[in-house]
């Protein structure tokens, strides 16, 4: 049992808004604060907590109590349960008149291998010389308690050494049980380890970095009773002190840049663990009032990112904005060369959350069709609305420039998601842009796709197509491609289905086309009039996809996706001479 001393002492150390406010967002409200209730649904805010009395209450549902009651509630928790939910939030040791506590002895076992990865680290050269090539100083690999975590039969033997419980271990997410349950295995093995801690500076669990090659570079502890990533930052507890005193936090994207960061003397540098930021996180970034700055890295998943991050600050009222680092380098290699001058510069020079949201929507559309400038008009209406009034109203001017619009087509009578849907549901090239997302995510069937289809094939998407082939990672295109959810990534039997109705819907095309063209010979159209009905349509039919000789027909379109491939293939002989490439078999 809990000592009740030692639970009013908890009591006593604790603030409402503190533990109420790390669950949901709490806004200044007068001597109190309020919020919408986590209870029930509602759109006006009647849940209300009081800092002087520390106490909560809604008065519309009627739910009310302490710090304790509110955490039992939420979590569907015991008291006792609560109670040490509470302590383990605020790094607080309980006393016990008898036995122990899960958490408490979780937080131990945690403890006891944080300190043993770190010894290992000393005695592994391999995980060790990494680091030190990375730039990390032996300062930092201290101060960030930075490990190394051996094989899974070394991790057993430490627990059984250390006569640790195995049950301990699984509730801490060290181990877990094997899928045939005959035994237990280590979840972080040959890694560099990252202690997790929480706000309060208690540790909850480990992140791990690959120095074997392993596909999944970094994995974290699974969620356990300590352990949320969703509502934690890496590198919090170290942080929030400059946090506060600057009201600046710096959002990476992993933990060695938030070590860098650091090192560097940017000490508001905190990170996602393996997640992008969600709206759990909200209560955590309100802490102090920071200003926010994205610090992502400038590939296609960091702007795709940075995007639906910036979305989701604005809407939710945050101040800041995005720095997307070039050329490939992430915040840790340029620190590590030198050039910590050169990242101050990007932080000061970051584009804010709107302006960058409102011109990464507009370049994921060609406004130079109507249709899709609708469209594009709908989504960036439907992310003003998202902003409050006074905010939408400034940034109105702003958005109506980048389209080529009159600021009064933003009045109260426009329909956004209707002009969005009106554009999916009128344009016929959701099987092109469904294969070019499969392209991007699954660049591994770019060749079968060429082999059948030519850039002049993709009509408007011809350019996002040579992008995709030519690995323009950052090209506008391929990121909003790659965040729009209208659009599916297909396997490999899915994209030669499509693959077939494009091209059965391109032939059909083309037989009524070809009579029409008035440079071409008779001969010739009649030529390729039965080519097409008596060859390619029923080998199409048969599910077989057809690939046809360009030099068969020099009225076809030229090769102009194999030539925008000299960037891709440059260097190589097959892109000299008679090449290769531009033999290859072709649709029209």
């Amino acid at each position: 049992m809990i000592d009740n001393a030692s639970i009013e002492s908890l009591k006593a150390s604790i603030d409402i808004v503190d533990v109420i406010g790390s669950y949901i967002e709490l806004r200044k409200a007068g001597a109190n604060y309020k919020a919408n209730c986590p209870f029930h649904g509602e759109k006006t805010p009647s849940f209300v907590v009081s800092p002087s009395k520390q106490i909560y209450h809604c008065f519309g549902c009627g739910v009310g109590g302490d710090s304790v009651k509110f955490v039992m509630e939420l979590e569907k928790l015991s008291y006792p349960e609560a109670i040490e939910k509470l302590a383990s939030m605020h790094n607080f040791s309980l006393r016990y008149t008898q036995g122990s506590s899960d958490y408490s002895d979780a937080k131990r076992l945690l403890e006891a291998m944080g300190q043993w990865y770190r010894k290992n680290l000393n005695h592994n050269s391999v995980a060790m010389q990494y680091l030190l090539k990375r730039g990390v100083s032996q300062h930092s690999i201290e101060t960030f308690e930075i490990g190394y975590v051996p094989s899974g039969g070394e991790v057993m033997g430490f627990l059984q050494s250390a006569l640790l419980p195995l049950p301990t271990a699984v509730e801490a997410g060290v181990i877990a049980p094997s899928e045939n349950g005959s035994g237990y295995y280590a979840r972080l093995v040959e890694r560099i380890t990252f202690p997790i801690y929480s706000t309060s500076a208690s540790l909850v669990g480990f992140g791990g970095r690959t120095i074997t090659n392993h596909p999944a570079k970094y994995i974290n502890s699974p969620q356990t009773k300590l352990f949320n990533k969703s509502q934690l930052l890496y590198g919090y507890h170290l942080a929030k002190e400059s946090i506060y005193r600057n009201k600046k936090i710096i959002i990476c994207e992993g933990y060695l840049d938030v070590v860098m960061f650091h090192q560097a003397g940017f000490k508001e540098a905190v990170a996602g663990m393996g997640t992008a930021l969600t709206s759990e996180h909200l209560p955590l970034l309100r802490k102090g009032e920071p200003k926010v700055i994205l610090a992502y890295d400038g590939d296609k998943a960091g702007i795709a990112a940075a995007l639906k991050a910036s979305q989701m600050l604005s809407a939710a009222g945050f101040d800041g904005g995005v720095v997307l680092f070039p050329d490939g380098q992430d915040p840790a290699d340029l620190i590590a060369k030198g050039q910590s001058e050169a990242v101050a510069k990007l932080l000061r020079e970051a584009k804010p959350f709107i302006p960058f949201v409102l011109e990464m929507i507009v370049l994921m559309y060609d406004i130079s069709d109507p249709r899709a400038k609708e469209a594009a008009f709908g989504a960036v209406k439907q992310y003003l609305d998202t902003l409050s009034e006074i905010i939408k109203d400034a940034y109105i001017p702003m958005a109506a420039t980048m389209l080529g619009l009159s600021p009064s087509f933003f009045g109260k009578g426009a329909h956004p998601a209707k002009a969005r849907q009106n554009f999916t549901q009128k344009r016929d090239d959701v099987g092109q842009l469904s294969i070019l997302k499969t392209l991007i995510e699954k660049p591994q069937f770019i060749d079968t796709v060429l082999n059948v289809m030519d850039s002049d094939m993709f009509g408007t998407y011809a350019g996002l197509f040579t992008a995709i082939i030519t690995a323009q990672h950052t090209h506008p295109g391929i990121v909003g491609l790659s965040v729009d959810e209208n659009f599916q990534v297909m396997n490999e039997e899915e994209l030669a289905q499509a693959l077939i109705q494009l091209l059965t819907l391109h032939y059909m095309e083309k037989l009524k086309s070809i009579p029409k063209d008035m440079t071409m010979e008779t001969q010739k159209k009649a030529f390729l009039v039965k080519k097409i009905k008596m060859d390619i349509l029923p080998r199409l039919k048969k599910g077989e996809l057809v690939a046809v000789d360009l030099t068969l027909y020099p009225i076809l379109p030229t090769c102009g996706a194999l030539a925008q491939l000299g960037e891709r293939f440059a260097g190589s002989e097959e892109v000299s001479g008679s090449s290769p490439l531009c033999s290859t078999n072709h649709a029209f």
